[in-house]
């Protein structure tokens, strides 16, 4: 099994900047590929952005030009620079890994870290 857990969440004014962290762990697995989804109220959970394990990136329309992913392979982690929020990216945000167990792969999901922009 992996876990995985988020953190950096929190409240932030328009036109601020957080970064979310997501660490996988566990034993016998190897990061596949590691992405931020998002899920607001009322609205179906959406990619943000993911990063493949040779650094291949692919991002959102709305999250283009202001958020930025990145790995540390070496951690495990994956982590979301994220500029110039709006209130349309309050959301739970939610880390999905995908690892490699004994030549099969799985996807993994964090709890989710709640992000809100709000005066």
């Amino acid at each position: 099994q992996v876990q995985v857990l988020e953190s950096g969440g929190g409240l932030v004014q328009p036109g601020g900047a957080l970064r979310l962290s997501c660490v996988a762990s566990g034993s016998s697995f190897s990061v596949v590929d590691m992405g931020w989804y998002r899920q607001a109220s009322d609205y179906q959970r959406e990619l943000v952005a993911s990063i493949a394990e040779g650094g291949g990136t692919n991002y959102a329309d709305s999250a283009k030009g202001r958020f930025t992913i990145s790995r540390d392979n070496a951690k495990n982690t994956a982590y979301q620079q994220m500029n110039s929020l709006k209130p349309e990216d309050t959301a739970v945000y939610y880390c999905k890994v995908i690892a490699t167990i004994r030549t099969r792969s799985y996807q993994f999901w964090g709890q989710g870290s709640q992000v809100t922009v709000s005066s």
